[in-house]
């Protein structure tokens, strides 16, 4: 097997199971997305990019839709959050640390956690303001 981790694969979505959904990497290898890893619609036969988050002493590979490592990911949910901001009319959005994981979810397509981490990020940028209610862009 000549997968790392951290490798950047194709994925096709082939069972859903309990945990999650059984993929085919590369279309050589089996692996699973974990269920509470996926923010987006999957279907059945479905492509998409996917990374290697493990590969474990049975030979079980485990995957993600999100790239591994801190910085990978922290720089694509800013990028994420600015978008939405910037598209925004009113250059804010309804949500806060305070929003339910669904909202963020539904929103934003990542986690309470995630979002909470890039908007920190943000924050100490001082690219946004923390409201009660809302995040605002710095004018």
């Amino acid at each position: 097997m000549n997968l790392q981790i951290g490798d950047k694969v194709e994925l096709i979505i082939e069972t859903e199971t309990a945990l999650g959904y059984v993929v085919l990497i590369n279309e050589e290898f089996e692996g699973l997305l974990y269920r509470n890893e996926v923010f987006e619609d999957l279907e059945i036969d479905m492509e998409v990019d996917g990374y290697i988050k493990n590969i474990r002493e049975d030979g079980k590979i485990d995957v993600s839709l999100r790239p591994q490592g801190f910085k990978n990911v922290i720089d694509k949910d800013v990028e994420k959050i600015l978008d939405k901001l910037n598209k925004s009319r009113e250059g804010f959005l309804l949500l806060t640390d305070k929003s339910s994981p669904e909202s963020i979810k539904f929103h934003l397509k990542m986690s309470k956690k995630s979002f909470k981490k890039a908007v920190g990020n943000l924050y100490k940028q001082k690219l946004i303001v923390i409201k009660e209610d809302r995040i605002e862009l710095v004018k």
